[in-house]
């Protein structure tokens, strides 16, 4: 089973795929994971990236998740579901809110330090993926319509692949 799910911040991107990863034993990964370097906090060379990717698809099964989609169209080809995850953006930023408290206070785990200005513009990337990128993406997956799912939330996922 290949999987790909794309969302906005706080959509519950990494909450449903840490889920479908632990119930089907698949391993997941985040797109973040491609882009960003953690050692130093520096994108990765484009080559580095898409080697990366390449990697991940490679497999014979994955999930993948993340918001990045102007990048690696090859996953949603590859896929057997892309789910999009469309939360309102009430949803979304208030879940943005909540993990920034709990990492903050060590109550969840982090995959980098977050600080006021970082907040700031995950709320302000909220407001464009709606706007702009939402309908960037489902052009990007229009020939792909028969394995994609718009979904509002975590449940609809589980209930379509069960």
């Amino acid at each position: 089973m290949k999987i790909r799910i794309i969302g906005g911040c706080g959509s519950g991107k990494t909450f449903i795929a840490k889920q479908l990863s632990k119930q089907y034993g698949i391993p997941h990964f985040q797109t973040d994971i491609l882009v960003w370097n953690r050692t130093n906090n520096k994108k990765y060379p484009e080559e580095i990236r898409d080697r990366m990717l390449n990697e991940i698809l490679e497999r014979d099964s994955w999930i993948l998740e993340g918001v990045h989609h102007k990048w690696g169209q090859k996953s949603f080809t590859e896929a057997n579901f892309i789910f999009i995850i469309n939360p309102t953006i009430y949803i979304q930023n208030w879940r943005v809110i909540k993990r920034f408290i709990k990492t903050r206070f060590n109550l969840e785990d982090r995959n980098y330090t977050q600080d006021l200005k970082n907040l700031k513009a995950m709320i302000a990337w909220n407001r464009k993926y709606k706007r702009i990128d939402i309908k960037r993406i489902l052009e990007l997956t229009t020939e792909h319509k028969n394995k994609r799912y718009i979904v509002k939330d975590n449940k609809e996922i589980l209930k379509i692949l069960d």
